[in-house]
């Protein structure tokens, strides 16, 4: 059985919550990135769970990923167009971070 929404919140909520897919998916709105550089972009990540939240994220059809079959291995991390969509969304939660650690004045690397 299909599940049901009741708000678009929840599906939206649903799709992209959690600790750390929005992070990626913000990353990734960059442009492509390897698997290493996604890793030293969020250093409290695990590996586990990286490479978890990008399997869970490419079967949700956010994310593609391309790999070259070279020794050692090239493997690519890119949004698809349905992950692009996101791109107001997750500026939006940039734009608010961002203003938020202003305000607060909670330290932000960039």
């Amino acid at each position: 059985m299909e599940k049901r929404y009741h708000c678009p919140v929840e599906l939206a909520v649903d799709v992209i919550g959690g600790r750390w897919r929005p992070v990626i998916l913000a990353h990734l709105k960059e442009g492509v990135h390897r698997y290493g550089e996604l890793r030293r972009r969020m250093p409290h990540v695990s590996e586990k769970m990286l490479v978890q939240r990008l399997r869970e994220l490419e079967a949700d059809g956010l994310v593609s990923r391309h790999d070259h079959g070279t020794v050692p291995p090239h493997v690519e991390y890119r949004l698809t167009d349905e992950g692009a969509s996101l791109a107001p969304v997750l500026q939006a939660l940039y734009d608010w971070g961002a203003a938020r650690a202003a305000r607060t004045g909670t330290p932000v690397a960039t």
